[in-house]
């Protein structure tokens, strides 16, 4: 396997050098998985667009699809980047660890969402037709569901990144769901 180094900012482009400063300036580091994308002169921008675009959902609802997909596609990067994301939005460690299994007992509407987007993410774009239901039912609306599917692109772009590079992670690792949590 190719051994991916996370670039400096003295290696990247002028323009990511920019964006290095300004993620050094907003979150105090750059991530890894974001500096490996400065890898592409283009791609660290075009990815934090992607990322930060204006949503429908909140930033709840978003780390719920954001755990909830780096579960299934076994990202331990961003599942311990969201973990720690999903803690500062309010999330408890076993609220964390019962999303990440595709489930949110504590709400029925994040519960419809959780689930809808584990299903969407194993079954690989062909939701089940009662999940998108239950998402409506549940109080999420047409919006919602673009945006939903929205952050499952997103997120699975980052996923198949680390898959690839195995650069190292710069978050507090996280346990691996147990058996019956899965």
């Amino acid at each position: 396997m190719a051994t991916f180094n996370v670039p400096t900012r003295d290696e990247v482009s002028e323009n990511n050098k920019f964006i290095f400063d300004s993620l050094e300036k907003g979150i105090g580091f750059v991530p890894n998985i974001y500096a490996v994308y400065a890898y592409s002169d283009t791609a660290l921008g075009d990815y934090l667009a992607f990322q930060n675009r204006k949503t429908s959902l909140t930033g709840k609802e978003k780390e719920i699809v954001n755990l909830v997909v780096s579960e299934v596609n076994g990202c331990a990067y961003c599942k311990s980047a969201h973990t720690a994301v999903g803690k500062m939005n309010g999330f408890s460690d076993d609220q964390v660890l019962e999303i990440r299994s595709g489930k949110a007992s504590f709400d029925p509407k994040l519960d419809a969402l959780a689930r809808f987007v584990k299903d969407a993410a194993v079954n690989r774009s062909q939701s089940s037709a009662e999940l998108v239901g239950n998402l409506i039912a549940a109080g999420y609306t047409k919006e919602n569901l673009v945006d939903t599917i929205m952050v499952i692109g997103d997120k699975t772009v980052s996923n198949y990144l680390h898959g690839a590079t195995q650069v190292a992670i710069d978050f507090p690792a996280v346990p691996e769901l147990e058996t019956e949590l899965a």
